[in-house]
Formats: structure tokens, sequence, C-alpha cells
């Protein structure tokens, strides 16, 4: 009776095993066939490929009408290309022409007109943009007529060697200077007054009072008489004038002071290139006369 029990329990014991080993290899099989990859295009093809070109039926996100490959979906397959980051078909080459290539078409004269409407940094942008732009912002007459316009000419036959371009970067440059010294006054420094004068013995300075200072030092401490002395006055500079030559520049001016009425003062500054940068060496203001008060001068004469 034992035997026989005995035999029945590995019996038993080998059909469980069997059954579950059956039941893995089931469940894999399901599992494997569950992953398996579907293909997104159907490809119908005849007996003679040679013959019959392959259709596919296009599943892509552009929700293309008909078959990938026929004639009915040529400009949905040229959409898809786009919308899957495709490149540019053979078939759609763009004529491409730039603002460089029209502006090089025009007249010299209509492009010379169009880009005086320009200011100065606006045409030092449109010079970095290509050669042929570059190429039209360096027109000399385009910085003449930009020279023209802000700027008042002290002869009008002037014809700079080194070309308008240059010329007016250098007249920037002195009007720039011209006008940092009015500020100078209006902030009463004369820290930056010593800065903007040259050190040297031959500078002079003719104040609107007559007094002429000749001298570096003799300059600064009548300037310094000057800030101590006046309250601060309200004044406008107005036609202003330069002439640049090589080395040196000359400006002319009117200043008019709102707290006199006699009329406005004439002013000449002088200044000298050192160093790579511009020094004053010369300031002369006098008062303009009216006609009234030249009629009086002359009959106090």
């Amino acid at each position: 009776m034992e035997i026989t029990a005995f035999n029945f329990t590995l019996s038993e014991s080998f059909l469980i095993a069997s059954s579950l080993t059956l039941l893995s290899l089931s469940l894999a099989l399901l599992t494997l066939r569950s992953k398996s990859p579907i293909s997104n295009l159907t490809v119908h093809s005849s007996t003679s490929t040679a013959s019959t070109p392959k259709t596919r039926t296009c599943r892509c996100c552009c929700s293309c009408i008909g078959e990938v490959g026929s004639d009915k979906s040529k400009d949905s397959a040229t959409a898809e290309k786009y919308v899957n980051g495709g490149g540019v078909d053979e078939d759609m080459v763009v004529d491409k022409h730039t603002g460089a290539s029209m502006m090089e078409q025009l007249v010299p004269e209509i492009t010379t007109h169009a880009l005086s409407y320009l200011d100065y940094p606006s045409l030092c942008r449109l010079s970095m943009t290509n050669s042929l732009m570059r190429k039209a912002a360096n027109d000399d007459n385009a910085w003449k007529a930009l020279y023209h316009k802000d700027f008042t000419l002290e002869q009008g036959s002037v014809t700079p060697v080194i070309g308008w371009k240059a010329y007016y970067a250098v007249t920037r440059a002195i009007v720039n200077v011209n006008t940092e010294f009015f500020n100078i006054i209006r902030e009463r420094s004369l820290q930056a007054m010593s800065q903007l004068w040259l050190n040297s013995d031959y500078v002079k300075c003719i104040h609107a009072s007559g007094e002429n200072f000749s001298g570096y030092n003799a300059v600064l401490q009548s300037w310094q008489f000057a800030f101590n002395w006046e309250q601060g006055l309200n004044f406008q500079v107005r036609d202003v004038r330069a002439r640049v030559l090589t080395g040196m520049a000359w400006v002319t001016m009117k200043m008019y002071v709102q707290e006199m009425d006699n009329g406005p003062f004439n002013v000449t500054n002088v200044f000298e290139f050192h160093d790579g940068r511009w020094y004053m060496v010369h300031h002369h203001s006098s008062w303009m006369l009216i006609d009234a008060d030249v009629d009086q001068q002359i009959m106090h004469a």
C-alpha cells in the first residue's frame, strides 16, 4: 500500500508540473504576439513590380488625400515633406531676390536719395549688413548729402581730400568736443576744463570781458575765477559751423544768454589733434553789438 501511494504522488506531481509549463509557454507566445510591430503603411503590389509602381496608403499627420506616389496626392506628398521636417522639393525652387540686389538695380541717384533719409547711426548699421549694402552705404555722395543735412557748411566749396565719409566722422568728433566745452561751462567743472585744454604755453583764452590769458596755467586760472564769480547762466548755442584741416579745426557759433538782452556773443574755438584726441588751444568770446550800441560807441568815440 505504501509503494502504490508513493507512485500516485509522483504521477500527480508530474501532471501538475507539465500543466504549469504549458501554461507558461502559452502566456509567452501571447505576450510576444501582442508586442510585434504593425506597419503603418499597407503596400499593394502587383505581379510585375517593374511595370507597375507600388502605391502606399499615407497615414501621416497631414491627413493627405489619396495614396502616396499617385498623381492625385502630389501636392499632399509635398506637404507631408514640410510637415514631417523634409527639405525643399526640387520642383519648388524659389527665386530669391534680396534687398541688396534690388538696391543694386536702382539708379545711383535714386539710391543716394533714399539713403539721404537715414541718420548717421542707421547708415553705419546698414553698411554692416552685407557687401552690397556696404558698397551703397559707403558711397561718397550719400555721405555728402548727410553732411549737408547735419552740419552748416563753413564754406560751400569744400571738397575734402579724405572723402565725405571720413570728413563727416571727423566733423562729428569736433562738434561733439565743442558741445562738451559748453556742457563743462554749465556744470562749472574746473577739472573737466583742465582735461579739455592742451597743456601748452601757446594756448590762449579771450573772455567776453576782453581779458586775454596766455598759457595753460593762466587759462585755467581765468576759468576758475569765472566759475567762482558767475552764478550760472542759461544760454543757447546756435549757428555752429566747423572747418577741419589736417591736425586742426575751428568752430564758430553764436551764444545767446537769456539773462542778457544786448545781443548774442560771437564765439570761436580752435582745436588741435594730439595723441589720438582733440584738445582746445584757443577760445575767443566777444559781445556782438546791436545797432543802438554801435551808434552809442560811435558817439562816445
